[in-house]
């Protein structure tokens, strides 16, 4: 390291990492705008430290800044003092460049990606890829290289780590991934650990393991860990102190009971107030106060959907035996029921829904929708029935067309059933449709990308409830959504649910959610039903091992009932 970027000091107070009065600009079209602007806070050593706030509060900003890994566009001030992890002095990141800046990174302070597949080469062993930044800090010899790769494998839980090393991505699981991109940050030991989101589209149990993985970096490798989240759980799981940024400011930060018990800034209460929790069921009421409600009770209404025996097998492929998806399952929905349906990646969740919505053929077993039984339909035979059905996808953004404006998104499945003869035609109604799901008008002729993800998912909802189905599948569709915008998207589902009362299969990984919005939840596992009932009884007292295993994996937003929470789910993992 370059004398100029070190000093003979380490950072005061015991801390590894000060941010001070950062502010980060970036240049567009439209002029510059000031993602953060004068961040001030630390990071102790043998810390976690999370940050909270919604998208485009600033946080991804902050913590790539703290390792200079911003685009060209960005211009920084203010200074990010990282203290050397062997205390022999303190780094100015801002200030370093080339080789400076790269022998930083990795060894010194290291990023763990949201996505493990944007950060994974598809045509490379993963062991090749741990070892490529042992390579880049200096080390050649191969048999010590492949030791290091297995070694660090080992200790983030992959099986059979000294086969495995030689797997290429595909061939692991969305949790294995995210272990192995935590490895290939650790296996050079930093002292800090940047985790951006790294729990934000694995279930419960995975999600659970993740943050045991970074509770490990800070236990073992001595290392400190800022995690960027919006799960107020996960902070309230593993988090020491928190920062809490809105707007690209820091509004508040202290130790995590502070911030949970006594919040200071109205925006950390309102951002605590929008968690869901288990046994806070969702009221919503009209513009007096009244509570809204369904006109008639769901239980006296007829069947929307009815499986007896479903099976759904995919067919294998180059010699491999056929997969069965969904295994002999039996459910019914109610017309005006909200049925949840909760398990992990796998479990046969989504094929389920798809089937429901004609979209998975059907291999076996009985499946009435609508009136229409699905094993064996022909299209011609199902056609009259798909406009009675809306869909709701987990990611918006990949299901509308990026070319077409929303106004044309929302009125494609109106012109599809020739309801409309185009999108100018159909224009004042989409424009209602888009206020019934409170997102003004003037927002017809913007482009997806130019939603956020709360607007996005909106749109969504408004194109799904398009053709007034009476049957809606939502597939995960807050999973990726701020808690504050995921509190008013379920607020507008809720609502509507009881305004129009079509019958509902609400798939999700959040048991939080489905307590909030179901009348009866199903449980899902390895293709199977495990469990189901009404949601109350599944919630509070649920019988299978599976389904507790479940309750217990999900972090509750509150430090000292998570801690006993955490306790009893690994009491429960010890049984296995």
């Amino acid at each position: 390291m370059s004398e100029q970027t070190a000093t003979a000091t380490t950072a005061p107070g015991g801390n590894l990492a000060e941010i001070r009065d950062l502010s980060v600009s970036f240049m567009t079209d439209a002029g510059s705008i000031k993602a953060v602007d004068g961040v001030n806070f630390t990071i102790p050593r043998g810390t976690v430290v999370g940050v909270v706030g919604e998208s485009g509060s600033g946080k991804s900003v902050t913590a790539r800044s703290i390792i200079k890994l911003l685009p060209e566009t960005a211009t920084t001030s203010g200074a990010v003092m990282l203290s050397r992890r062997d205390g022999s002095g303190e780094l100015d990141v801002l200030s370093l460049s080339g080789e400076d800046l790269r022998r930083m990174r990795g060894s010194e302070a290291a990023m763990v990606f949201q996505e493990p597949n944007s950060v994974l080469n598809p045509v490379y062993t993963i062991g090749w890829q741990i070892e490529e930044g042992l390579r880049a800090h200096g080390m050649k010899d191969k048999k010590e290289l492949r030791a290091k790769a297995v070694d660090i494998l080992k200790k983030v839980g992959i099986p059979d780590a000294e086969t495995r090393v030689d797997y290429y991505p595909h061939q692991f699981s969305g949790g294995q991934k995210q272990r192995i991109v935590i490895a290939m940050a650790l296996v050079l030991n930093p002292g800090l650990i940047l985790a951006d989101e790294p729990t934000t589209a694995l279930d419960v149990t995975v999600q659970a393991e993740i943050l045991d993985l970074l509770r490990l970096a800070k236990d073992e490798f001595g290392a400190s860990v800022l995690i960027i989240t919006h799960n107020m759980g996960v902070v309230a799981d593993l988090a020491d102190q928190v920062v809490v940024m809105y707007r690209g400011h820091v509004v508040e930060q202290g130790d995590v009971e502070q911030v949970f018990y006594h919040p200071r800034h109205d925006y950390t209460k309102r951002l605590l107030a929008a968690v869901p929790r288990i046994g806070q069921k969702l009221v919503v009421r009209d513009l007096d106060g009244h509570v809204i409600e369904r006109e008639d009770d769901w239980r006296d209404q007829p069947l929307a959907v009815e499986a007896k025996g479903l099976t759904i097998t995919y067919p294998g492929r180059l010699m491999q035996p056929d997969f069965v998806a969904v295994d002999g399952i039996d459910f019914e929905i109610h017309r005006s029921e909200v049925l949840g349906l909760v398990g992990e990646s796998g479990s046969g969740k989504s094929t389920t829904g798809r089937a429901i919505a004609g979209l998975q053929k059907v291999s076996g077993g009985s499946l009435k929708v609508l009136g229409v039984e699905m094993n064996g339909v022909r299209e011609r035979d199902f056609k009259p029935k798909r406009a009675d059905i809306g869909f709701v996808f987990q990611d918006p953004g990949s299901s509308f067309n990026p070319l077409m404006t929303i106004a044309q998104n929302v009125a494609e499945p109106l012109i599809v059933h020739k309801r409309y003869p185009d999108a100018a035609a159909a224009r004042d109604y989409v424009g209602d449709l888009l206020e019934l799901v409170q997102l003004p008008r003037v927002y017809m002729n913007r482009f997806p990308h130019e939603l956020s993800g709360g607007q996005r998912q909106r749109a969504s909802l408004a194109r799904a409830l398009a053709l007034k189905p009476s049957l809606l599948i939502a597939d995960e569709p807050t999973s990726a959504l701020d808690v504050s915008v995921q509190a008013k998207v379920l607020e507008l589902f809720k609502r509507l649910q009881a305004e129009i009362g079509f019958a509902c299969l609400f798939i999700t990984h959040d048991l939080a959610v489905v307590d909030m919005l179901a009348d009866r939840v199903m449980v899902m596992h390895k293709g199977r039903i495990v469990e189901h009932g009404d949601a109350d009884d599944i919630m509070r007292r649920p019988q299978h091992p599976y389904t507790r295993k479940l309750m217990a994996s999900l972090p509750v937003p509150d430090p000292r009932e998570q801690r006993a929470h955490r306790a009893e789910l690994h009491a429960l993992l010890a049984q296995e």
